[in-house]
């Protein structure tokens, strides 16, 4: 049965977390920067991983890959929340300005800074509690697809 959890914990955690930074986007007009972005990235890899491991064996190796892919999402997140607490500097020009973008049109696509949360919750940035579910998570779904191994087929 572990397996099972870990594949649907898997698929739930990249399809919850990527529907609240749409939301959230769409929803609430909460921009994101280029770090939100990549935080992104790998949940969709996780996505597609997890939908792999109900199809293709070994499926203990695609359930792997979505929680490692998940991590890397939350390392992301933590290391963008650290930006914008001001822990540390960023390695993006995420406040600088493209030289295709007019900044005295009004219509001009809005500068999302990196290094500023847009939004928080008990003191913690959207960034953070990617950093604390992802790498939870993550952890989690590895701990589920490596527990029994010797017991359940892959």
């Amino acid at each position: 049965m572990t397996l099972k959890q870990a594949q649907l914990l898997a698929l739930a955690l990249p399809v919850a977390l990527l529907g609240g930074a749409y939301i959230s986007q769409y929803g609430f007009g909460l921009y994101p920067c280029e770090m939100c972005w990549w935080q992104r990235y790998p949940h969709f890899a996780a996505l597609g991983f997890a939908l792999l491991s109900f199809v293709i064996e070994p499926r203990r190796v695609w359930v792997a890959l979505a929680g490692l892919a998940i991590i890397t999402s939350g390392l992301i997140g933590g290391f963008h929340a650290g930006v914008e607490y001001g822990w540390w500097q960023g390695i993006t020009g995420c406040a600088t300005v493209d030289g295709g973008i007019d900044v005295m049109d009004p219509a001009a696509a809005p500068i999302i800074r990196c290094d500023t949360a847009p939004w928080d919750l008990f003191g913690i940035s959207l960034a953070g509690w990617n950093f604390l579910f992802s790498t939870l998570g993550g952890i989690a779904i590895l701990v589920l697809s490596v527990r029994g191994a010797g017991k359940e087929a892959n």
